[in-house]
């Protein structure tokens, strides 16, 4: 997703480097990178905390591709792209906050876990 963000605003006018492109980068990059935050706290109420705060990155990230599209920045079939990758990431991100909280007073040991968790690239390279 943070990918595809990336490429896309590539191809926005230059005077939004630092307006709406940037503002979609950020969204973009929040949302894994509060989802790893939280991962790396011992408390499950931190990680749900920062889940949390990812699923409203995601959401501040479906404004800005609307307004893109609404700006003629993107045309509604790429965006349509990216905005179901962000819809299939809420649902992931609500399905794991919603587990996470049927024990919340039960303290998880991350570092058992395994410490390099799969993730997708779609283009099968890093």
């Amino acid at each position: 997703m943070v990918v595809l963000v990336y490429e896309l605003t590539r191809e926005f006018p230059p005077e939004e480097k630092y307006g709406l492109m940037s503002q979609m980068q950020r969204a973009a990059v929040s949302v894994p990178a509060n989802i790893a935050e939280g991962y790396g706290r011992v408390h499950r109420g931190d990680y749900v905390h920062h889940l949390s705060i990812a699923r409203g990155s995601l959401a501040e990230l479906e404004t800005h591709i609307t307004i893109a599209v609404r700006l003629n920045f993107l045309v509604r079939e790429k965006a349509t792209i990216l905005w179901n990758m962000t819809q299939d990431v809420g649902k992931m991100l609500s399905c794991l906050i919603r587990s996470l909280q049927r024990n919340p007073g039960e303290i998880v040991m991350f570092d058992k876990l395994d410490p390099k968790p799969e993730t997708r690239n779609p283009k099968g390279s890093i």
